[in-house]
């Protein structure tokens, strides 16, 4: 039963007055007090009130990303059509709002716009927070898809603590060729190693997206949207329910998803079960909660980039959380379920057709060393029921506990001297063969450095790309390497890579990122030389360089101070207050 919390005051950091007032009254500080009345009349202006007098209904404000800057976002307008619908059936009162600041990190990736991908985050949880304070409501549902826009939609849930439901776009179709987005990034690698033409390169560019949603495997807004369920801010199938369908047998034209719809209602129908029954953000992310995502998350082999966002959503509620709680999550927690990147032939509409996540859950919370707890409050009741209700593993997309890819999580967090704070690979993308790697570093201070190399020709078999000053405070913004990591890949360079930067969900091969610290903020990495000794094991949860103490930290006394490339705009403020991805890169307060 969650608890009630409408007269209790918040704590830690988020005791402000302002949100504190936010979550006794909601919009009652403006439809509440006589001298409010020029507020009663410009909401009467704007069509949220017929009249005066419906001021005493409750009033949801439904926060929406759309864009047509952005696949996953270009068909948000007719969710959120189908929820304000729903939402004034069930008598409620309906502020509209749109956020901006989104980036599709795939039409971004491989320029200096990525380097706002990160950022944004803290700029879209900053407008949340200023729409609900401006515009006092009584609960909110946030519709959103892409990679950041999901974390921060998350984030100001629990900084708000209103009553909330978050709802997804669902993601993209793979195409008719069962291709998606990465297999565009590694043709890439392919096209510049000789092995395929510009034409084919083109013409698979031409097919890969097929339609609006966010892209079709199990990369970071998949990834992200997945633990939403787990977590208990978003309604089962949040993940996998496709945005759209087939308009025909020759996979040729799309249409809108019905069942996609559906759950727009039932997101409009659980923000009333939230009200009603005043359960708010902060019953719902506990510490138990979160091992429960990650429990899922190693379970499905998500983006590395769950590590980031759910260890910022971990801060921003005030939960102390840290990578070896996450390590050792991820040895007890065998990875039963492979998708695109690692498996480039199956997709999120494999995973929904056999059960999708409550299926997930169901099977690895049989082990008995998984933690999983069941009847944890979610915003539709709690997880076990639709867990008890779902299938047994199909034995292909989701296999049993008794044949899992990997005996433990997709993803891994590792340590070492490059490393003292931790760092990640997504283990479920790397071959057998190259869990433990030994090579001489080829050293980049950029992604453009390393992607430039690794097209020229400049990284062979065997050796160990280091991309560094790429972490929140050094990008600044923690640029994404799908364009290096691809281009490997594609290119049959049988090679590991680590940064401080962070990867996308679409990245796969031996890639260890979110190096902490960050080579910015004075961590190991800076201080690598080139041709020097790295040793990568995944086995032993191991990153190090064949250097000693002493020699590092002599090396690290000498480093100049750190100097940002950009001095001018918000991302200059970005880079002065960020941590390093071992804390979430999230802001310094």
């Amino acid at each position: 039963m969650a608890k009630n919390n409408k007269t209790a005051m918040p704590k830690g950091r988020r005791a402000s007055s302002g949100i504190a007032d936010l979550e006794k009254r909601g919009s009652g500080i403006v439809t509440g007090p006589r001298h409010m009345i020029a507020a009663w009349s410009l909401m009467k202006a704007a069509g949220v009130l017929k009249n005066l007098k419906e001021r005493s209904k409750k009033i949801v404000t439904i926060v929406n990303s759309f864009t047509t800057q952005i696949p996953g976002h270009a068909h948000l307008r007719l969710l959120e059509e189908v929820i304000r619908k729903e939402l004034t059936r069930l008598g409620y009162a309906v502020w509209i709002a749109n956020v901006g600041g989104c980036v599709c990190d795939g039409i971004a990736m491989g320029h200096f716009g990525m380097k706002y991908s990160l950022a944004s985050r803290e700029l879209i949880a900053d407008q949340i927070e200023t729409i609900l304070m401006a515009h006092p409501c009584d609960a909110w549902i946030g519709i959103g898809n892409c990679d950041k826009i999901v974390p921060a939609m998350y984030n100001a849930m629990v900084r708000m603590n209103l009553p909330a439901v978050y709802v997804s776009g669902g993601p993209m179709l793979a195409s008719r060729e069962n291709t998606d987005l990465i297999s565009i990034f590694e043709a890439v690698g392919k096209n510049a190693a000789g092995k395929l033409s510009a034409a084919g390169l083109e013409k698979m560019a031409g097919v890969a997206c097929p339609g609006c949603g966010s892209c079709a495997g199990m990369f970071t807004a998949n990834s992200m949207n997945c633990l939403g369920e787990a977590i208990g801010l978003a309604p089962p199938g949040n993940g996998v329910i496709t945005a759209e369908i087939w308009a025909d047998k020759k996979k040729t034209r799309t249409k809108p998803n019905p069942a996609r719809l559906r759950l727009a209602r039932e997101a409009a129908r659980a923000v009333k079960r939230c009200l009603d029954e005043n359960i708010r953000p902060r019953d719902i992310v506990t510490r138990e909660s979160i091992d429960n995502a990650f429990i899922c998350d190693m379970a499905m082999g998500g983006s590395t980039n769950t590590i980031l966002h759910t260890l910022a959503l971990a801060y921003v509620a005030d939960i102390p959380y840290d990578l070896k709680r996450i390590g050792e999550i991820s040895k007890r927690t065998p990875c039963i379920c492979k998708v695109s990147p690692s498996r480039p032939e199956v997709h999120l509409e494999d995973v929904h057709r056999v059960g999708g996540i409550p299926a997930i859950l169901r099977e690895v919370a049989k082990n008995p060393r998984s933690g999983f707890a069941f009847d944890l409050p979610n915003v539709q009741g709690t997880l076990s029921s639709r867990i008890r209700q779902a299938p047994a593993p199909d034995g292909d997309v989701i296999h049993a506990l008794s044949k899992p890819f990997t005996p433990g999580g997709g993803l891994t967090v590792l340590f070492g001297n490059i490393a003292p704070n931790g760092a990640v690979v997504k283990t479920i993308g790397v071959e057998p063969g190259m869990m433990r790697f030994s090579g001489p570093a080829r050293v980049f201070d950029s992604q453009d450095a390393a992607l430039e190399g690794i097209l020229k020709g400049g990284v062979k078999d065997g050796d160990v790309v280091v991309i560094r000053f790429e972490g929140p405070k050094g990008g600044p913004g923690m640029m994404e390497m799908l364009s290096p990591t691809a281009a490997i890949q594609g290119a049959g360079i049988r090679a590991a890579l680590i940064t401080d930067g962070r990867f996308s969900g679409g990245t796969r091969g031996l890639c260890v990122g979110h190096v902490s610290p960050e080579a910015a903020a004075g961590g190991p990495l800076a201080v690598i030389g080139e041709g020097e000794t790295i040793t990568i094991d995944a086995c032993k949860l191991r990153v190090d360089v064949e250097l000693s103490a002493a020699e590092i930290a002599r090396r690290l006394k000498a480093l100049p101070p750190f100097k940002s490339k950009v001095r001018r705009g918000w991302l200059a403020r970005y880079s002065d207050h960020v941590t390093s991805a071992d804390h979430g890169g999230v802001f310094e307060r």
